[in-house]
């Protein structure tokens, strides 16, 4: 995956509100960050796809993410 579009996913991450990330199941969480990215840039079949599997393997790092916001 090239290296600005992880940046622009974390980036996104970083501004979605941390309730939103933790109260999603894993599965609507992926989909959900695909479409807010999606609205910001087209994505293709195989950068949707590549992009939904690494999201799929961050969330644990996402909501953890997510749940040390929500504590401070």
């Amino acid at each position: 995956m090239p290296p600005l579009m992880i940046r622009q996913l974390w980036s996104l991450v970083e501004t979605t509100q941390a309730t939103t990330l933790v109260n999603l199941d894993d599965s609507s969480l992926v989909q959900w960050l695909l479409n807010l990215f999606g609205d910001q840039q087209a994505l293709d079949a195989e950068e949707s796809n590549l992009l939904a599997n690494y999201i799929h393997t961050r969330i644990s790092l996402i909501r953890d993410l997510a749940y040390d916001r929500i504590a401070t």
